[in-house]
This record gives C-alpha cells, structure tokens and sequence, in this order.
C-alpha cells in the first residue's frame, strides 16, 4: 500500500519539533560536562552553569539556527532564480568578497581600535561590495542577465580568491593562523551583542525573501512566462539578489564561510516538498537551522578540549549527501 504524501503544514511542523529538540540538545552537550539538568534547571550545579549555558552555548546556539536558516533559505532563493541546482549566495559574490574583505583585515591589521570588530565587518563590506559590483556589472538598460550573473560570478569569486591568495601568501604565522580557520567557519565567537548586530539584516532579509515565493514560482516558467503572468521580473530579480546579499553577507561576515548548507539543503526540501517556493523556502530555512546546530554540536565535541570548525563539518556530511542528490538525479528521481 503506497502511503500518502505528508502535507506541507505537517512537514513544517515536523521541523519546528526537530529544530527545537536539537537545540535543546545542543545546550546539553558540550565539553563542560553539564547535561539535560542543567538546561532545564533541575540540578544543583549553581551560577557557572547557568553562566556557561545562557553566555556561551545559547548565543552559539542561536547564532547557529540564524546562519543555517539563512543560509539555505538564500540558496533556496538562488537555485530558483537561476534555475540552476547547483546555485548557492556564493554565485553572487558574497562569501568570496567577504573573505577577501576580512583578509584585507587580518593580514594588513587594521583594525585599529575597533580590532574585535574589524573581521566582521571588512567581512561584510566586502561581501556586499561584492554583490553590487556583480549586480553592476551584469545589468544592461535594466535589465539583469541571469547568464552573466553566473559567469562573472565565477570570474569574479576566481579573482577574490587569487587576492585572497596574494595576502595569505604575505601573512605572518598568527595572521596566517587567524585567516585560515576564518575561512574554513566558525561559530566559536558567538555573542548576543553580535546576534543583535546581525538581527537587523536578517529581519530585512527575511521580509524580502519572504514576499518572493510567489514570484520565484513564475520565474520557474521563464522570465518571458513570468512577465506575461503579470510579475515584474527584473524587480524581483533586484530584490532576490538584496535579499541573499543581506542575508548571507552578515553570517558570512561574522561565522567566516561555511559551504555546503546553501546547496544540499534545498535539494533536500525539494525531495520532501516538491518545487513550490512558498513551502520550499521555510522548510529550507528551518532545515538549514536544523543541520547547522547539528553541525555545530559536533564540532564542539568531535576534538574536545580543540574546536572544529564548522565548516570542515558542513562539508563533511554535505559532500556525501550531494554526490546522492547527484546519484537520484541522473537516474531521474530528482524533483523539477
């Protein structure tokens, strides 16, 4: 007996209850040893524990289920606008202008004053420079070309990335040091003054995302389909591309790059969902809030007292599930 699909409201119920116990869980497990009693508060462990779970593991946590939604929701977006599975914000620019802005950073030292913050933010500017220049250099009376966007998003991460290449080339040991675990992710440096930063451009974002869904279902037909239907194309292409940029750029900019999250987890969704935008990208945003908590509570605990960045994880259980999604699609299982 062939059992009925699950609805889209129960599939996004499912995801809140898995969202919610994973965090749980993330704020149990650690290497301080402190369990499920002192999340809840049932034991006698006292003020370092409450310190440890509300000042270092929440804002971890938080900062986690914010960078995965926006992650994938972003790729979501992206996959839907290019119609092009393998799309992800990185095709626009973002991860690699931030990482070439935050190398700027830490190999030239400046942040002068504002030292803290001065990673985050070159991040940030650059990522978002990044966006704008390829948005710029891809818009003709107008009009946005998808194709170029793709092309000279390459073109452009390439060029990032010798750049980036050139000032590793002259970092010194702790520079060098600093730079590379940047890049490879990390959420290690998590606070709720950062969390509160971040939540302005993410709010923003999610408002914009949010109001694409019907219009990045029309776009599925053709830019030509779309604008016949009555949408405004190259207006939702502009909004689609601020929106990505100010979600991705922040995380980016603060978490370093984590790769992998804005690829699979759309694919995923759309295996569970089907192509419809309007469940695609919720479900893509708690899913990805899902896997990097995940990711993250490994990479706390995988190498204890050391912390793993969470890139090197996302990338560890991203890798193998792509080459699956690849698999199902070459035997035709994959959805349109």
């Amino acid at each position: 007996m062939r059992v009925a699909p699950l609805s889209s409201s129960t599939i996004i119920a499912i995801l809140c209850g898995l969202l919610l116990v994973t965090g749980i869980g993330a704020l149990a497990i650690g290497a301080t040893g402190l369990g499920f009693g002192a999340v809840f508060g049932t034991d006698a462990s006292g003020d370092v524990a409450r310190l440890v779970i509300t000042q270092i593991r929440a804002p971890r946590v938080a900062f986690a289920m914010l960078a995965g939604a926006a992650l994938a929701s972003s790729g979501a977006v992206m996959q839907g606008l290019f119609r092009n599975p393998l799309a992800d914000p990185g095709l626009i620019g973002v991860s690699s202008g931030a990482a070439l802005g935050a190398a700027l950073v830490i190999v030239l030292g400046l942040g002068g004053l504002f030292a803290s913050w001065a990673v985050p933010l070159g991040g940030m500017a650059g990522g978002l420079a990044s966006t704008a220049l390829l948005y710029g250099f891809s818009t003709r009376d107008g009009v946005m070309s998808t194709n170029t966007v793709i092309l000279a998003g390459v073109a452009l991460g390439a060029f990032s990335g010798a750049l980036t290449g050139i000032l590793i080339f002259r970092a010194n040991d702790t520079a060098l040091r600093d730079l590379t675990f940047w890049t490879m992710g990390s959420l290690a440096g998590a606070t709720w003054t950062r969390i509160g930063l971040l939540m302005p451009f993410l709010i923003v974002a999610a408002v914009l995302i949010g109001v694409l869904a019907t219009p990045l279902n029309a776009l599925l037909l053709g830019d030509t389909d779309a604008a016949l239907m009555g949408y405004r194309v190259e207006r939702s292409k502009r909004l689609a591309m601020l929106g990505v940029a100010l979600a991705t750029g922040p995380v980016v900019a603060f978490a370093g790059v984590i790769g992998f999250v804005g690829v699979v987890v759309p694919h995923l969704v759309r295996l569970m969902t089907g192509p419809d935008h309007r469940v695609v990208l919720p479900c893509s945003a708690l899913l990805g809030a899902i896997l990097l908590v995940c990711a993250d509570t490994i990479a706390r605990i995988v190498a204890i007292p050391a912390d793993v960045p969470v890139g090197v994880v996302t990338a560890a259980i991203g890798a193998p599930v792509f080459v699956w999604l690849l698999a199902r699609a070459e035997r035709g299982d994959a959805p349109s």
